[in-house]
C-alpha cells in the first residue's frame, strides 16, 4: 500500500463507506440473503439487449451528442407527452445522464453555490447532502412525519430563508415508499412561488406506484415545472442498474445552466446502450406494466412476512418495504441489521442511517426487487425471528 504525506482537507469528512456496501459485504461474508441493496436480482427482457447489440453492430460506438442521442431524448418526450401530456422540447430541455446520481450532483453543482441552503427531506437518500457540502452549500433538514411519512409544509415554510436555492423533494420516496399528492405540489408551489428557488425533483421510481395511485409529477404542474430539474431512470425502469443511463427534464433556460456542468463531469453517456433503450421504451407497455409487476412482488412479500413479529409499514410506490421491529428487539437499527444478517441470514438496511443524525424509530427497510424464490427463501428465515 502506498505511503503519503499528503494530508488532505476532506470536504466531506463524516462520510465513509456507505451502508449498502457495508451490508451487502456483511451478507456475502455470511452467506445472507441479501435484501438491502436496491437492485433486482433478474435479467431484463432479451429484447432489450438485442436493441443495443444491433445498435454495436450497425457501428453506433463514437460519442453521442454531448445532451443525448436525437432517437433516445424523442422517446423521451414522447414517453413524458403520454404520462403527463406535457410536451417538453427534445432539443433544449432533455439531457440524457451516467445515471440518476450523476444528475442529482450535477442539477446541485449547476445551482448550488457556497453558503446556499437547500432543504432536504428526512429520512433522505444518501447522495444528497454530499452533493450539496461538496459544492459548498448547507443541507437545512426537514422532516417526514412517521409512521406516513408526509412533509410538514408549514415546518419547510419556516426554513426557507434568503439563502435557499433549492429543495429537493423525492417521490415515490426512497427509502420510505411514500408519495407525495396533488396537494403537497400545490403547497410546494405557493411557498416557492415569486422565489429563485430551484426544486430538484427525484422521480427515478415514477412508474412503481400501487393500488391504482398515480405519480404526481412536478411536470404536471406548471407553475412547478416552470423552475423544476425532474431526474429520472432507465435503471430502475427497465432492471438495468448496472448500465447507469437517467435522464433529466427542465426548462431550457435551466437545461441550458444544467449542461454547463454536464459537459465536464460525464460530456455524455455510451452510444449503443442509449439507443438500445431508445428502440426498447417506443413499447409503452414496458413501462407502464412495472406497477402492476412490483405490486405482485410487493404483495408477495408482504404474505411471506405474514406471521413475523415485524409490523409493515404501507408500502405506496418504490421496491422497498419498511418494517417496525420494536415486539423483536430493542437494539438500535443498526446493530438489529447486523444482526438480522449474522444470525437469522437476511441483510436489511437501518433507516437511522437516513437521517441527519441517526434519528431511530427501529425501522429497517427490505428491498423487494426479487424473484420470488428470494423472497420466499427470506420469508422463512423471517417468520422465525
Amino acid at each position: 500500500m502506498l505511503k503519503t504525506t499528503v494530508v488532505p482537507d476532506s470536504k466531506l469528512p463524516w462520510v465513509g463507506t456507505t451502508i449498502f456496501t457495508v451490508m451487502s459485504r456483511l451478507a456475502a461474508d455470511c452467506g445472507a440473503i441479501n435484501l438491502s441493496q436496491g437492485f433486482p436480482d433478474f435479467q431484463a427482457e432479451p429484447a432489450l439487449f438485442d436493441a443495443t447489440l444491433r445498435a454495436m453492430r450497425e457501428g453506433r460506438n463514437q460519442y453521442p451528442p454531448m445532451a443525448g442521442m436525437p432517437e433516445l431524448r424523442a422517446a423521451i418526450a414522447d414517453k413524458v407527452d403520454a404520462l403527463y401530456g406535457v410536451r417538453y422540447d427534445a432539443e433544449q430541455e432533455i439531457t440524457v445522464t451516467a445515471g440518476a446520481t450523476q444528475a442529482l450532483f450535477t442539477a446541485v453543482a449547476a445551482f448550488v453555490r457556497s453558503g446556499d441552503e437547500v432543504i432536504v427531506f428526512d429520512p433522505c437518500y444518501d447522495s444528497y447532502v454530499p452533493s450539496i457540502e461538496t459544492v459548498g452549500g448547507k443541507a437545512v433538514h426537514a422532516q417526514l412525519g412517521f409512521p406516513d411519512y408526509k412533509p410538514d409544509w408549514d415546518q419547510v415554510r419556516s426554513l426557507i430563508t434568503a439563502r435557499t436555492r433549492m429543495i429537493i423533494i423525492n417521490s415515490p420516496h426512497n427509502p420510505t415508499g411514500s408519495l407525495l399528492a396533488a396537494d403537497d405540489l400545490a403547497a410546494l408551489a405557493a411557498l416557492t412561488r415569486d422565489t429563485g428557488i430551484i426544486v430538484l425533483s427525484d422521480e427515478v421510481y415514477e412508474h412503481i406506484v400501487f393500488d391504482g395511485a398515480r405519480h404526481a409529477s412536478v411536470a404536471t404542474h406548471a407553475e412547478l415545472a416552470a423552475r423544476s430539474i425532474v431526474v429520472s431512470s432507465f435503471g430502475k425502469t427497465y432492471h438495468i442498474t448496472g448500465w447507469k443511463i437517467g435522464y433529466v427534464l427542465g426548462a431550457a433556460a435551466l437545461m441550458s445552466e444544467f449542461r454547463k456542468v454536464h459537459q465536464f463531469n460525464v460530456f455524455t453517456v455510451n452510444t449503443p446502450c442509449q439507443l438500445g433503450i431508445a428502440g426498447y421504451m417506443r413499447d409503452a407497455s414496458r413501462h407502464l406494466g412495472l406497477a402492476a409487476f412490483y405490486q405482485g412482488k410487493r404483495d408477495y412479500f408482504r404474505e411471506q412476512m405474514r406471521g413475523s413479529r415485524f409490523e409493515l409499514l404501507p408500502c405506496r410506490g418504490t421496491y422497498f418495504q419498511l418494517a417496525r421491529y420494536d415486539g423483536i428487539s430493542d437494539l438500535p437499527d443498526l446493530e438489529f441489521a447486523q444482526w438480522l444478517t449474522r444470525e437469522v441470514g437476511v441483510a436489511v438496511i437501518p433507516v437511522s442511517v437516513f437521517y441527519q443524525r441517526g434519528h431511530d424509530d427501529r425501522v429497517v427497510r427490505f428491498c423487494f426487487a426479487k424473484q420470488e424464490t428470494t423472497l420466499a427463501a427470506a420469508g422463512e428465515k423471517l417468520r422465525k425471528v
